[in-house]
C-alpha cells in the first residue's frame, strides 16, 4: 500500500487517466479516520484556529495511540488537516489538546520547514498580523465568528472589475443591465513596479466609465487578502518587493478610489465574488464557487446567504496526498489546489497527454492551443478535461467535509468551451461511484459563456451600497 511517512494512502475508484498516480487527500483522510476507529485507544484531539479579530474554528478529531505501530501516519493526518484549515479558515494561533509530540512536531513545522514558514509568514503574519503560535492546551477557546451578507446592490450606475492573472475584465451596469463589459489582457504576476497594477485598473475603469453617464459606486475583486479595501497579501503582486509593498500597494486602492472622488468602493476576494455570483445565479445558498483560472479562487457563501471570515483560499489547500505529486510553484508544498484546478494544471497535463508546446508559452496560450484541440474533437485534449473532471470530484468530496454544500458553481477560463462539460461530467461520475450520498446532495453548475467570463465583474458591480441622502 502507498504510503506517505506512514500515512497510508488509498488509490481512487475513479482513475485519472493522465495521472494514476494521484492519491486524493479525502481518501487517505476517511481511510485514516477508519484506521483509528479499528485501533484500541484511541486518542481524542481538539483543536482551534484563532483570528486576529477573535473568531475562532473548532475541530475534533481522533489519533492513533502513541503505541500503535503506524502512529506516524498521527503527523502527516494532522499537518496535511491544519494546512487546509489555515488556508480555508484562517487564523494566527492554533491551540492543540492532544498529545504533546503532535503539537511539538507542528511548531517544528511552521518553524523549520520551508513550506511551514511559508505558510505561517502568509496565513499568519501578513493576513492576520500576528507571528504563527502553537499553543499546547487543555484551555480551548469556545468557537465565536460572525457571518455578513456580501453585495446583492444593482441600483444607479456602476462599474465591477475583476483582476485575474492574465486577464482584467471590467463591466458598466445601470439599474443592473450591463451596458458594457470587456476584458483586457495583462501580466501583473512578476511586475515589481505596482505603478503597473495601479495603469491597468485605472485604463479598464475609464473603459467601463466612458459607457455610463456617471460613476456612482465601483466595486471589485482580485486574488488575496483584502480588509477595508487594503492589500493584506495578494499573489498578483508577488513580484513587488516587501518594502515597495508595504508603502504602495498596501494603499494601492485607496489610491484607485481618492482617483475616482471617493465614490462608494468596495474589492473583495475573488472568490468571494465567485460565490455571491453564482447565488446571484442562482438565485440559491449553501454554494462553494471555484474559479478555474491562471490560479485558484473560491469562495462560500453559506446556507443563509451571507459570507464568512473564512479566507477560502483553496490554491494553497492539499488535495493530493501523495508526496510525489506536483509542487506549487509559490509555496513548494506539493498536491495543492492551484495544480489541480487551474491552467497551471492543463500546462502540466499537456506533456502527459501528448501534446506539445514551447516552454516559454505562457499559460493563457497553452489553454488556448488545448481548447482548440479540443474543438477538433482532439482525444488528448479531452484526456485532459477528463483528467480535471476527475480531480475536481474528489476536490469536491475533500471540500464537503469542512464546508456545508449543496451547490458548487464552476467557472474561469479553463472551464470555457466543452471541456467544461467534461469537467462537470467527471466530477459527477466520481461521486456517483465513490461518495453516493454526496452525489444526492450536491448539484454542480457551470455559467453560460458570457457569464464565464464576464460574471464576476458584473457581481463585484454590486458589491459598493450607495447611500441615499435625503
Amino acid at each position: 500500500m502507498d504510503t506517505n511517512n506512514g500515512l497510508p494512502l488509498v488509490a481512487p475508484r475513479v482513475i485519472p487517466v493522465l495521472d494514476p498516480g494521484f492519491r486524493p487527500g479525502v481518501l487517505a483522510a476517511h481511510g485514516f479516520r477508519t484506521l483509528v476507529d479499528q485501533s484500541s485507544g484511541a486518542v481524542p484531539v481538539r483543536l482551534a484556529l484563532e483570528q486576529s479579530d477573535g473568531s475562532v474554528f473548532r475541530f475534533d478529531i481522533r489519533v492513533l495511540p502513541e503505541t500503535h505501530r503506524q502512529a506516524s501516519a498521527n503527523f502527516t493526518f494532522v499537518e496535511r488537516l491544519i494546512k487546509f484549515l489555515l488556508w480555508s479558515r484562517g487564523g494566527w494561533r492554533i491551540y492543540i489538546d492532544g498529545p504533546e509530540s503532535i503539537a511539538t512536531y507542528l511548531a517544528s513545522h511552521y518553524r523549520d520547514t520551508a513550506t511551514g514558514r511559508f505558510d505561517a509568514h502568509l496565513v499568519a503574519q501578513r493576513m492576520f498580523d500576528h507571528p504563527l503560535e502553537v499553543v499546547h492546551t487543555r484551555d480551548l477557546p469556545p468557537e465565536h465568528s460572525e457571518t455578513r451578507p456580501l453585495g446583492r446592490h444593482l441600483d444607479g450606475c456602476r462599474i465591477g472589475f475583476d483582476l485575474g492573472g492574465s486577464d482584467r475584465k471590467v463591466a458598466a451596469l445601470i439599474d443592473g443591465r450591463v451596458v458594457f463589459s470587456d476584458e483586457t489582457v495583462w501580466d501583473p504576476y512578476y511586475k515589481p513596479d505596482p505603478q503597473y497594477h495601479f495603469d491597468g485598473i485605472m485604463d479598464s475603469l475609464a473603459q467601463a466609465a466612458s459607457h455610463l453617464p456617471r460613476v456612482d459606486a465601483i466595486g471589485g475583486s482580485a486574488a488575496g487578502v483584502y480588509v477595508n479595501n487594503r492589500v493584506k497579501v495578494g499573489s498578483l503582486f508577488r513580484g513587488v518587493p516587501e518594502e515597495i509593498f508595504n508603502t504602495r500597494v498596501r494603499d494601492l486602492f485607496l489610491e484607485v478610489r481618492k482617483a475616482w472622488h471617493d465614490v462608494p468602493f468596495e474589492v473583495v476576494n475573488d472568490g468571494e465574488v465567485t460565490a455571491l455570483a453564482g447565488s446571484m445565479s442562482l438565485g440559491s445558498n449553501a454554494i462553494l464557487g471555484i474559479a478555474f483560472g491562471t490560479s485558484t479562487a473560491a469562495g462560500y457563501v453559506t446556507p443563509d446567504g451571507n459570507i464568512t471570515s473564512w479566507l477560502n483560499e483553496l490554491a494553497f489547500v492539499p488535495v493530493d496526498y501523495n508526496p510525489a505529486a506536483p509542487s506549487d510553484e509559490w509555496s513548494g508544498d506539493y498536491g495543492v489546489g492551484a495544480q489541480y484546478f487551474s491552467q497551471q494544471c492543463v500546462g502540466r497535463l499537456m506533456p502527459a497527454a501528448g501534446i506539445e508546446s514551447p516552454a516559454d508559452m505562457p499559460l493563457p496560450e497553452r489553454l488556448k492551443q488545448v481548447q482548440a484541440l479540443m474543438n477538433d474533437g482532439d482525444v488528448r485534449a479531452k484526456r485532459i478535461y477528463e483528467t480535471i473532471g476527475v480531480y475536481l470530484g474528489y476536490g469536491v468530496a475533500h471540500f464537503a467535509d469542512f464546508y456545508d454544500l449543496r451547490h458548487v458553481l464552476v467557472l474561469g477560463r479553463v472551464t470555457s468551451g466543452p471541456g467544461g462539460n467534461d469537467i462537470i461530467a467527471g466530477a459527477q461520475r466520481v461521486l456517483e461511484v465513490d461518495f453516493p450520498e454526496l452525489a444526492q446532495r450536491i448539484s454542480f453548475h457551470v455559467p453560460d459563456e458570457h457569464d464565464k467570463r464576464h460574471g464576476q465583474a458584473i457581481a463585484a458591480a454590486s458589491l459598493p451600497e450607495i447611500v441615499r441622502t435625503a
